[in-house]
This record gives C-alpha cells, sequence and structure tokens, in this order.
C-alpha cells in the first residue's frame, strides 16, 4: 500500500516543483500581480487535486491532473493584453467553456486533430524557445547567482534525471532565501478574485492558442501515456471535469487544469508498485499533495517575486528544456513538413503581437496557410520525387503518437 502512495507524492512534488516558476511567470506577463499570481498558482493546486479527486474516486484509475505547463509557456511569451488581467481572465473562462465543449461536441475535438502534428509542435517549441534562453543570458550577466543552479541541474541531469529541475529550484529557492527579504504577511495564503472581462484580441489571442496547446500538448497526450500502461481514461469525462475545474478557478487566477502526461506516467506505472487495480491510490496522494503544496503556494511565490533578476527564469528555462528538445524533434522530422513548421516556430518565437493578437495565433496561421501553398500541385508541373506525407499522425485520443507523451 505504501508504494503507490509514495509513488503519487513523488509525482505531485516533480510536477510542481519543475513548472511553478512558469505559472507565476505566465500569469504575470497577461497583467496579474504578485498576490494575483500567486492566488493563480494556490487555485491551480486546489482544483488539480478536487479534479483528480473526482476521477480517480470515481473510476479506482490513477488518473492524474495537472496545469497546463505549455498553456503556462505561452502567456509567458505574451506581449501585453488589451484590456489587462481582467481579459486574461475572460480568456481563462472561455478556454475552460471550449475544453468542456469538447467533451460534447466531437467536431471540436476533430478540430483539433486535424491541425498537423507538426504545427502544433512548432508553436509550442516556438513559445518555449525565448523562455530556455534565459539561463545563458542570466549565466552571463549573474553568473554569481545562476551558476550554482545551473551547476545543481547538470549534476542532478547525470545522477537522477528526474530530480533535475527539483533540484535546481531547491537551490535557486535557497539563494533567494539567504539573499532577499520576504514579508510575511506574503507567506499567508490569500484568493484574489477578479471579475472578467473579454476583449476579441484576447480570445483570439489567449484563449484559442491556450486552448489547442492544452489540448494536443496535455490532454491528447495524457490519455496516450494512460493507454500505453493499459487503462482506458474516460475521455469525455475528463474533459468535462477539467474545463468545468478550469471555468471555476479561472477568476481567482488559474488558466487551465489538463489531464496531466509526464505525471501519469508516474503514478499509473510499475512505480506505483506491480499490483495495477491499487495504483489508483497514487493519484489520491498525489491529490492531498498537490492540497499541502497549495498551502505554502504564496510563500514561494513571494520567494519568486523576491529573487533576483534572472535567477528564477533560469531555472524556468532549465525545467523546459526537455519539452523543447521534444517540441523540436517532432516537428522538424518530417522533411515535407520542415518549411512550414520552421515558419511556424520562427513566428511563434518572435513575440509579435499584429491587431492586438499574440505571435502564437498567428505562428499556427501562417504555418497552415504556409503548408496548404507548397502543397498546392503547380499546373503544368508534376509531382516532387517522393510521398509527401499527409498532415501528421492521427491525433485522436485512441491513437495518439506515443512521442507526445513526453510532454
Amino acid at each position: 500500500m505504501l508504494t503507490p502512495v509514495l509513488a503519487g507524492v513523488v509525482a505531485a512534488v516533480v510536477g510542481f516543483a519543475s513548472t511553478f516558476v512558469v505559472v507565476l511567470a505566465g500569469l504575470t506577463a497577461v497583467g496579474a500581480t504578485p498576490a494575483q499570481a500567486a492566488s493563480g498558482l494556490l487555485t491551480l493546486c486546489v482544483v488539480s487535486a478536487l479534479t483528480m479527486l473526482w476521477l480517480a474516486v470515481r473510476h479506482r484509475m490513477p488518473i492524474t491532473v495537472a496545469w497546463s505547463t505549455p498553456g503556462a509557456a505561452l502567456l509567458a511569451t505574451t506581449a501585453g493584453v488589451t484590456g489587462g488581467w481582467p481579459a486574461a481572465v475572460g480568456a481563462f473562462v472561455a478556454t475552460g467553456l471550449l475544453i468542456v465543449a469538447t467533451a460534447f461536441v466531437p467536431r471540436l475535438g476533430d478540430l483539433v486533430a486535424a491541425i498537423p502534428h507538426s504545427l502544433a509542435r512548432a508553436m509550442l517549441a516556438g513559445v518555449l524557445l525565448p523562455l530556455c534562453l534565459a539561463p545563458v543570458v542570466a549565466l552571463v550577466e549573474s553568473p554569481e547567482v545562476v551558476a550554482p543552479v545551473v551547476l545543481t541541474w547538470l549534476v542532478l541531469l547525470r545522477l537522477a534525471p528526474r530530480w533535475a529541475v527539483p533540484g535546481a529550484l531547491a537551490v535557486a529557492l535557497a539563494i533567494v532565501a539567504a539573499t532577499a527579504h520576504v514579508r510575511a504577511a506574503d507567506l499567508v495564503p490569500v484568493v484574489t478574485w477578479t471579475v472578467p472581462s473579454w476583449s476579441l484580441s484576447a480570445l483570439v489571442g489567449i484563449a484559442l492558442p491556450l486552448y489547442v496547446v492544452t489540448m494536443a500538448s496535455q490532454n491528447v497526450p495524457g490519455v496516450a501515456v494512460m493507454s500505453s500502461l493499459g487503462y482506458r481514461v474516460p475521455w469525455r469525462e475528463s474533459l468535462a471535469v477539467t474545463g468545468l475545474g478550469t471555468v471555476a478557478g479561472a477568476c481567482s487566477g488559474g488558466h487551465a487544469v489538463n489531464l496531466a502526461a509526464i505525471s501519469a506516467a508516474l503514478a499509473a506505472g510499475p512505480a506505483a508498485g506491480g499490483d495495477r487495480a491499487r495504483r489508483w491510490v497514487a493519484a489520491l496522494s498525489a491529490a492531498v499533495t498537490y492540497l499541502v503544496l497549495a498551502v505554502g503556494s504564496s510563500a514561494l511565490a513571494a520567494m519568486v517575486v523576491a529573487a533576483a533578476d534572472g535567477l528564477m527564469q533560469a531555472a524556468a528555462g532549465l525545467a523546459l528544456l526537455a519539452t523543447l528538445g521534444a517540441a523540436l524533434g517532432e516537428a522538424l522530422a518530417d522533411p515535407a513538413e520542415r518549411e512550414a513548421a520552421a515558419a511556424t516556430l520562427v513566428v511563434a518565437a518572435s513575440g509579435v503581437t499584429v491587431l492586438g493578437i499574440g505571435a502564437a495565433f498567428w505562428a499556427l496561421l501562417v504555418g497552415l496557410v504556409l503548408r496548404a501553398f507548397l502543397r498546392t500541385p503547380v499546373p503544368g508541373r508534376s509531382a516532387p520525387d517522393g510521398p509527401v506525407s499527409p498532415g501528421g499522425p492521427d491525433v485522436s485520443p485512441g491513437r495518439t503518437s506515443s512521442s507526445a507523451g513526453r510532454t
């Protein structure tokens, strides 16, 4: 019985520690104050825990839920939002509603699946690239505080890869604790409520890309990981529950929750014990651990705010490096898709805002248009030698490429 409990604790701690800095950076980038960002982190922990408890107890299955890390990275590269933080909150609500709608309108899921896999991964890689450059810049500008973080990550990556990112973040927080002043009042968890507003630019520039990356890079791979471990996830109910959770948590700062991928492998795999029928206990312990972490989320958020410039950004970049590598490999793997994928990547990485709409939307649009243009036959010209691959693998829940589960 102890084995699945420990597996769930590890899954929650690794998932939280590896990316909570990215969540704070993303919420801050779209207009949240430090208090609102801390509230968002707390909310995401609680909503993840409650939705996980519902699914695990109801289905006796180790279904794990987490926040959308690619979605947080997307927010972190957003250069302002028309309407400010209330408009961003409105976009979070819209994202949750889209996820709920996907549970009941299969056509929406089909539209996400129809996006070429190479372009979806290229968009994600472009979003991640600026964040992953942060450790390089910070190491040059502030080597005395950033070097210990990078060295810790490097050593643990060699000796204990699972703990490389949490270890690096622990060192970064230790440096903050030793060098910065944090007020006691900032350590108390507080939920901050925001009345949402809606703007077309926020809906198109935030809600739509956030929905796409959450579905394509989290929910679909999460189902694939569980399927590879012998579990059939209740797809429609999982989308409905996590979508409603996203809506419920949006006004207090949570951007999106979804089925976990990496955490799913930790809680539902052999590390959770030999008895597959008892592994659902790992999801219970993960949920309880998230509730415990929620209590300390405000303190961690306050430490991030008090950190030296570049320190926590460097830790966040290291946390996303593996995801960037996987996204690049999948985006550029097919030579027939490479030009369109490369164009998608560079537009997403540019961070441009046009008509108040962020780069992620334009990146996907440019990639789709270029791909269609390159595939349109030229009159009077024979087709190129060799087969032209179709639009990426089928990413429907039942037939997802296993490589997607590395997100």
